[in-house]
């Protein structure tokens, strides 16, 4: 490898993200005659603004401790690139003779690290671009699964079963639960919650996914059903559900730099249906960030697999390629085992990856058996996590990030 690498993330972070950097460092600390590691603070937007630090610098407690911390240690954004901003990067690469771009996210990241590659190609610019998986939305085409989802589906399921367990426990007031998770489109992270079931009487009861139509009759049939054979119903919701005409059932008019719909508020959409028709008392969880922060709930397989993928991007671009995303391939057998993979960049940016139909149920309220068999070994083993007074001692972002700087601005 000649030329100096850059590793940036994008998004919202995840339990594990962090274990995909430690990969990309040890990876490149194993090549031979590589130039400087750097780390864009912020994402894109620190690339831009020239927030570079030294990743070949830090020591060995640094590194180790990116197994079990959350949040993004590289900070993170969520910003689109103008037309003029792609033209800056490539000077900026030229300018450090950057020649290796690892770029952690999703869907946008994946096209943002597309449309980097094809310019670089343009201008015949020698620039490895290799993207790196990771959302706990699991929306990523041609991957087995994204890491990130495993942690995220494991704290969820755990969720869903404290909560159950309370809502069965209260004699005289058990009425309704609603959990309202993320899931712009797709309904995984709600799915994941059905593990939390031992029995038919155990919560979720229902489990509503943007793969099937809202409908509200039948949605108020549904819970008094349960209700009338139980006395109390566990209900989860992806936040991203839709109707038939396939519009939000709740969203907010502002969007996002990508021009995503801006969503969450479902939950309490939904409450005041129920409790208006009904009349049963309806209590709301939105876990929130939580779900996608937990790192005391990390899975060691998606923590495993999410340093894997980012010691395979090293890898790969060492070995001469570029334009492509790292994928997990799941190999048959009785024994689970992912290896990676890889896929172009143009087959995935900005394309998603639903929920199978045939792992719903045919009432379009509850998941499959096929899918539990999918998602039962993503969330498996936990990670260690030194302490101190009781506490996980998380290594310090903050200090780290200050490490960084503007061009011109003072330290």
């Amino acid at each position: 490898m000649r030329g100096n690498g850059l590793v940036a993330q994008s998004g919202g972070p995840t339990a594990v993200i962090n274990n995909s950097v430690r990969g990309v460092i040890q990876g490149w600390l194993q090549q031979k005659n590589t130039g400087c590691l750097y780390g864009a603070m912020y994402g894109i937007k620190g690339i831009l603004e020239d927030r570079l630090v030294d990743l070949n610098a830090q020591g060995k407690t640094f590194i180790n401790g990116l197994r079990y911390t959350p949040g993004a240690v590289l900070g993170s954004c969520r910003y689109k690139l103008q037309e003029g901003d792609y033209w800056k990067l490539l000077r900026f690469f030229q300018k450090k003779d950057i020649r290796y771009f690892f770029y952690i996210g999703g869907n946008d990241s994946m096209d943002t690290a597309n449309k980097v590659y094809r310019l670089a190609l343009q201008e015949r610019y020698e620039l490895y671009v290799i993207g790196i998986p990771k959302t706990v939305d699991n929306d990523l085409p041609f991957t087995d699964h994204c890491p990130g989802y495993g942690s995220a589906a494991k704290f969820l399921a755990i969720t869903a079963m404290e909560t159950s367990i309370d809502l069965r426990s209260l004699l005289m007031s058990k009425g309704v639960t609603i959990m309202e998770v993320m899931g712009r489109n797709t309904g995984w992270l709600a799915a994941s919650t059905m593990l939390a079931r031992r029995s038919d009487d155990d919560g979720p009861h229902l489990i509503y996914l943007p793969e099937v139509p809202f409908i509200r009759e039948k949605f108020l049939a549904d819970v008094e059903d349960v209700y009338r054979d139980l006395g109390h119903v566990y209900i989860v919701v992806s936040e991203g559900l839709v109707d038939q005409e396939g519009r939000y059932i709740f969203a907010e008019k502002s969007r996002d730099p990508f021009g995503h719909c801006l969503l969450g508020g479902l939950a309490e959409t939904l409450k005041t249906m129920l409790e208006k028709e009904t009349g049963i008392k309806v209590r709301c969880n939105i876990p929130g960030t939580i779900q996608r922060a937990a790192a005391h709930c990390a899975s060691a397989v998606d923590a495993r697999e999410a340093h894997m993928v980012g010691v395979e991007a090293v890898r790969t671009a060492a070995a001469g390629a570029s334009g492509i995303m790292i994928a997990l391939v799941r190999k048959q057998g009785e024994t689970y085992c992912c290896v990676p993979g890889s896929i172009a960049l143009d087959r995935v940016a900005n394309r998603e990856k639903k929920m199978p139909r045939q792992w719903i149920n045919r009432a379009g309220n509850g998941i499959g058996e096929e899918f539990l068999q999918y998602v039962r070994p993503l969330i498996k083993g936990d990670v260690p996590i030194p302490t101190c007074n009781g506490l996980p001692a998380f290594i310090g972002l903050e200090n780290f990030q200050r490490r960084s700087h503007p061009v011109g601005e003072p330290r």
